[in-house]
């Protein structure tokens, strides 16, 4: 009996171990399974746990405001006002919301129920860019943070903004954010030098989120001052880490914030009212001649006025251009559309960027390498009977053929001297000087020293002015025109180099240096727009001094070219020789080609004309290069007063035809209202 009870309770103490081992198993998993949680992994679920809990919140700064010399406002911040709704605090009884939408959409025009709401449109949907209805946006505000605002009608007007600020208390939920617009209170009168802003670029998104900037918020510089002054204008946004509850309440500030450092304020060395008088006289004079000759002979020009001594721009109008203002707050694609095809280029700063055969106001750069390398003397007189014929050679052995060059004036000048080969823009003269005429100039200035004293006057490169988009222009030489061209340079292409023809190319802004550049007596200054930077305090943290780029009569900037061969020497300009070409210039206007232009003109100017024909895409379009009769573009650079000079100005007409009709009468308009100005403001005691 007893063995029998042995045998049947075996199995049954089998079971109670099995049982045990099982229960053992179960705590040793989970201990482990705790362990791995609390121990090795629990610096890992902390920290997820900790980033669900806060957030970063970038705080906007605020850009800074830029002005002009006279601390006239020409881009500022103003206040934009957003109809928002933050969900989590529209009342809770569904037809208490329901009648809170309706009177708000009769409010603001917004209706409480338009399109269908799916993923994919939530996942497209943008505040500020949908047709959805009020409910439609409130339940994506409403999904994704119910405790933040979002919008639902952008830029309103002030007034609907205080209207729907007044119903707050009888609508729970419902408010007005007000964010930062930028405003252009000169618009396009200077849109070609502020620029515009715009969202932040998808190709630089991760350039400007590493300075801390949000993408898809903050808008960064897209053109002019707003884009090349991006650093100081930008300023820095500020930092809170807060948290926050499962639904994204906002509960507390983690760490101690860090405040937004506003942008500096940039104050231009442009006069705005110089401007306007440019701006003014560009267009009335294209204006007259279209009329007067029945047709469109012109839409686009450039002036820009510097004082050669400090490099301070005055003024610089390229036109047409466009209106900054209506890109203030988004981008329109079809105005943006309709400025891309407009032919004129109006997004297209000229002043800076256009490239354009310069014609006879380049002669200075011929005429003073003519008389510092000794090719002709000042009153070696050379004969003009309106033409030369050369032999045109493209290589030592070529026996060439004969070419004709014409001068401006069909019967010629006449003898010509130095003095008067200027004043009177003398073709012939100047063919003779740059590539030699049988005994009469046995040797020529010839390209490459042509090409060193054009450099010397700033020509074929940058001048470093704080704008986008600047352009170097082209002096050319036999090397160039071998690898751009596929052929050897000719004995032609040296002549009509020597009048701003054939393959030069030059800026107005190069073109207005250049003459800067003698009227200082050799000195080159770097032209600017920055006069004065100063923070939001109003602390004034850099102010612009002249920064001198060269002193061609003491830089040793010429290289010494023998045979067509530099040496490795270098040399000056005589100062003499500037000397002589400034009363040259000033003979432009006593007795020279600009004499009618400028008569009764109040204060000594000095100047030159330039008429530069030119072949381009648009004139070829036109079928308008017409051989011996090609389509011009209008010149003229002047400054004054001659003995003491404080401003030079040039002026541009794309297609003008003739410097001296056409561009000189812009000029003279621009000196007559900077000397005009400037005795308003002595008597007025502004500095």
């Amino acid at each position: 009996m007893n063995s029998l009870n042995h045998k049947f309770q075996l199995p049954e103490n089998w079971r109670v171990l099995m049982l045990y081992i099982i229960i053992g198993l179960l705590f040793t998993f989970f201990a482990a399974r705790l362990f791995v949680l609390q121990i090795i992994e629990g610096p890992e679920y902390l920290a997820q746990a900790v980033e669900n809990r806060t957030s970063e919140v970038n705080v906007a700064t605020q850009r800074g405001v830029i002005t002009d010399r006279n601390d006239y406002v020409l881009a500022r911040n103003v206040a934009s006002y957003n109809i928002v709704i933050t969900p989590a605090n529209l009342p809770g009884d569904e037809g208490a919301m329901q009648q809170v939408f309706r009177e708000l959409s009769d409010m603001i025009g917004v209706p409480v129920n338009n399109g269908e709401l799916t993923d994919e449109t939530a996942r497209l949907f943008k505040v500020c860019e949908t047709d959805f209805g009020i409910s439609q946006i409130v339940e994506i505000g409403d999904t994704n943070k119910p405790y933040s605002p979002i919008e639902i009608l952008c830029n309103v007007d002030e007034r609907l903004a205080l209207a729907v600020q007044g119903k707050s208390a009888d609508w729970p939920g419902v408010g007005v954010t007000v964010s930062p617009v930028r405003e252009y209170p000169t618009g396009e009168l200077t849109a070609e030098i502020i620029g515009f802003l715009g969202p932040i670029p998808a190709s630089l998104e991760d350039y400007y989120t590493e300075l801390g900037f949000q993408a898809g918020r903050d808008k960064v510089g897209y053109a002019g001052v707003e884009y090349e002054l991006q650093d100081q204008l930008g300023g820095m946004n500020g930092l809170r880490v807060i948290e926050v509850d499962v639904a994204g309440k906002e509960m507390r500030d983690l760490v101690e914030p860090i405040a937004p450092i506003p942008g500096n304020n940039i104050r231009l060395t442009i006069d705005t009212r110089l401007q306007s008088v440019a701006k003014s006289a560009l267009i009335s004079e294209i204006n007259f001649w279209n009329t007067y000759l029945g047709t469109t002979l012109s839409s686009q020009g450039v002036v820009i006025a510097m004082n050669p001594k400090t490099g301070e721009i005055l003024a610089l109008v390229s036109h047409p251009t466009y209106q900054n203002n209506r890109m203030a707050r988004e981008i329109p694609a079809y105005y943006y559309e309709q400025l891309q095809a407009d032919a004129n280029r109006p997004l297209f700063n000229h002043a800076i960027s256009g490239e354009y055969p310069p014609g006879s106001v380049y002669k200075i750069a011929a005429a003073m390498g003519a008389l510092n390398e000794k090719v002709v003397t000042p009153e070696q007189q050379l004969m003009d009977e309106g033409k030369i014929t050369i032999m045109q050679k493209y290589y030592e052995n070529d026996p060439g053929q004969p070419r004709e060059y014409v001068c401006w004036e069909e019967f010629g000048h006449g003898l010509q001297d130095f003095l008067h080969g200027i004043a009177n823009s003398c073709d012939v003269y100047f063919y003779k000087i740059g590539g030699g005429f049988g005994t009469e100039v046995p040797n020529g200035l010839g390209i490459w020293r042509m090409a060193e004293y054009a450099r010397a006057l700033g020509y074929g490169k940058l001048t470093g002015i704080e704008l986008p988009g600047e352009m170097p222009g082209l002096v050319p030489d036999p090397t160039w025109k071998r690898i751009n061209v596929a052929e050897n340079w000719s004995t032609g292409d040296t002549y009509i180099a020597t009048i701003g023809q054939g393959y030069v190319l030059s800026t107005p802004l190069q073109v207005l240096v250049s003459f800067a550049t003698i009227a200082n007596d050799g000195l080159m200054v770097k032209p600017t727009l920055i006069k004065d930077i100063i923070n939001a305090e109003g602390e004034l943290i850099q102010s612009s001094t002249p920064t001198i780029l060269s002193d061609i009569t003491r830089d040793n900037v010429i290289n010494e070219i023998i045979d067509n061969k530099a040496t490795g020497n270098t040399r000056n300009v005589e100062p003499w020789v500037i000397d002589l070409i400034k009363e040259g210039l000033r003979m432009v206007i006593t007795e020279g080609t600009a004499v009618a232009e400028f008569e009764g003109f109040n204060f000594n100017a000095a100047g030159k004309t330039g008429t530069a024909e030119y072949c381009d895409n648009v004139a070829q379009s036109l079928n308008l290069c017409q051989p011996g009769n090609w389509p011009a573009h209008a010149w003229f650079v002047g400054y004054a007063p001659y003995d003491n000079p404080e401003i030079v100005v040039v002026a541009f007409v794309y297609n003008g035809k003739e410097g001296s009709t056409v561009a000189a009468p812009i000029v003279r308009k621009v000196l007559e209202a900077y000397f005009e100005l400037k005795q308003i403001d002595a008597t007025s005691g502004r500095q």
